[in-house]
């Protein structure tokens, strides 16, 4: 079975001098451009690790948060957090990875971590939240001067996560409660809105007027990001996040834990085996049928965490029962022996690919997972350890 602290000590590697690398398949970091999201994702991964007591993770957190505050990628000039070494944009969901980094070292005491937190959300709040849409708009240019028309429910889903853990972080619980309101408005028009008035296939991408493109990246369908079609993950990803939210609210609305329910039911009925073989395509089109058929690490782990959290809701067995079986598949197909962590693309035969994704950089959909099989339900995970 996969092992936390072997996963951690292969993650531990990608630390590079400015913060964190992207790892190959054979634990070296690779020669390409430093990403924000991978810096953040690894200093969110780490805090947790310092949380637990994790010898040495409480460096490698506040090595990521230095990173952050004052390294190459924070952009000193204009302010907020450039997307990679040679792309100066600013994106909401790099942004959001940020707030989660500093909230979760904020939460675990890693020096510098409530400043990052703190600077953070105040540029997520003036820079991407829209107030008026109720959610949070998706790239500037590198001086804040033009905005991008494009909008993503990507972007928003992690936004949903980081102000969430920020909200736990904070010490204002003016702003906790502001943040968690922002959280429940987003969900709401994503979830409760545009996939249940789609019977549970959720749009990903639309216009500066929050109008669907269900034909976005049709010629690129396979994109990390913005892939065309239903993202099986993302569906089991917004249910376990509809069910932190709920957990976080004082008098939350039963929408939230009906709306989980069906979205993770759908995501599971018509994900799992669409093309014949078992596992879970990357991408499904609006007629239910495979469209980019790769397996992706992360889309599992998501399915897994799911199926436990839904478990500990509802105290239905099956949900565990499917939690057990997916992450036997994951364990059979997707894990590595040789670096502790899993591949991060298969084909649907079972074949490591890199049709998508290279290498194996991210060790946040996995530890997560890890942690959620037996974490009570909170705001965010970081306040569960905590």
């Amino acid at each position: 079975m996969t092992d936390l602290d072997r996963l951690l000590e292969f993650a531990a590697r990608s630390r590079v001098p400015d913060g964190f690398g992207y790892l190959g398949s054979d634990g070296r970091v690779l020669p390409r451009p430093q990403e924000t999201w991978i810096v953040a994702r690894m200093t969110h991964v780490f805090g947790l690790a310092a949380l637990l007591g994790r010898p040495g993770a409480g460096d490698l957190a506040g090595h990521g948060v230095a990173a952050l505050r004052g390294g190459p990628l924070h952009d000193a000039r204009y302010g907020g957090w450039r997307a990679a070494g040679d792309d100066g944009t600013k994106a909401a969901y790099v942004h959001a990875f940020v707030v989660l980094a500093g909230a979760t070292a904020a939460t675990a005491g890693v020096d510098g971590g409530r400043a990052l937190l703190d600077e953070a959300v105040g540029v997520w709040q003036e820079r991407f939240w829209d107030a008026g849409a109720g959610l949070a708009v998706d790239e500037w240019d590198a001086g804040w001067t033009t905005l991008s028309a494009y909008r993503g429910a990507n972007a928003n889903m992690h936004g949903v996560e980081a102000v969430l853990a920020a909200a736990d972080a904070v010490d204002d619980a003016a702003l906790a409660e502001r943040l968690r309101g922002q959280a429940l408005r987003s969900t709401e028009r994503v979830v409760h809105g545009f996939a249940r008035a789609r019977e549970w296939r959720l749009p990903e991408h639309f216009t500066a007027a929050w109008e669907p493109l269900p034909d976005h990246n049709r010629d690129r369908p396979a994109d990390p990001f913005q892939p065309y079609g239903v993202t099986v993950g993302h569906q089991f990803e917004w249910a376990r996040l509809a069910l932190h939210l709920r957990a976080a609210l004082p008098d939350p609305p039963t929408w939230l834990l009906e709306d989980a329910v069906a979205l993770f039911e759908a995501a599971a009925t018509r994900g799992w085996a669409a093309d014949g073989a078992d596992g879970f395509p990357y991408t499904l089109g609006w007629d239910d049928r495979p469209v980019v058929g790769a397996r992706m690490h992360w889309v599992l782990c998501e399915a897994v965490a799911a199926a436990a959290v839904l478990a500990r809701v509802t105290g239905e067995p099956r949900y565990r029962q499917l939690a057990d079986r997916w992450r036997a598949h994951g364990e059979e197909r997707f894990a590595d022996p040789v670096t502790g962590s899993w591949h991060h693309e298969l084909s649907p035969s079972g074949e490591v690919a890199e049709g998508t994704w290279s290498g194996q950089p991210d060790a946040y959909h996995l530890a997560q997972m890890l942690l959620l099989a037996d974490l009570p339900v909170r705001g965010s995970i970081a306040a569960a350890l905590r």
